[in-house]
């Protein structure tokens, strides 16, 4: 069998002869731009913001995303630094109870900045269970 394939952009393309098997689910990145970033962490903030965090995490959880936003700020920012402020975000998040599952705006904010990080961005969605 011969594949003939053209031009392919997305973040997961499989192209099989056969059966495929995929344990343990696929993601991909999309590279984006540090304007970008900022464009998501705005988005994140909105949906952080409709949560009713605890009076304890909440600064935290702003703590953290203000060290995201000084990032994002340079030139190119540093996407381990911004890596291991989101994993905290997230892990916050999830122990005050924030609604964090699939289809929910927060776990979209989440995922859209885990993907500017690519395979940095991970570990963070195997947090939010994806």
């Amino acid at each position: 069998m011969v594949f003939n394939i053209g031009s392919q952009q997305a973040g997961v393309v499989n192209n099989v002869a056969h059966d495929q098997h995929v344990h343990d689910g696929q993601s991909g990145a999309i590279s984006v731009g540090a304007a970008d970033l900022t464009g998501l962490l705005g988005t994140l903030r909105e949906a952080v913001g409709r949560e009713q965090l605890p009076p304890a995490v909440a600064p935290l959880v702003e703590t953290e995303l203000n060290a995201i936003d000084q990032e994002a700020a340079r030139p190119e920012p540093d996407r381990e630094v911004v890596a291991a402020r989101l994993a905290r975000v997230t892990r916050l998040l999830r122990e005050a109870g924030a609604a964090v599952a699939a289809g929910t705006g927060l776990f979209s904010a989440l995922s859209g900045v885990a993907g500017w990080l690519g395979a940095l961005g991970q570990p963070i969605l195997h947090l939010l269970g994806g």
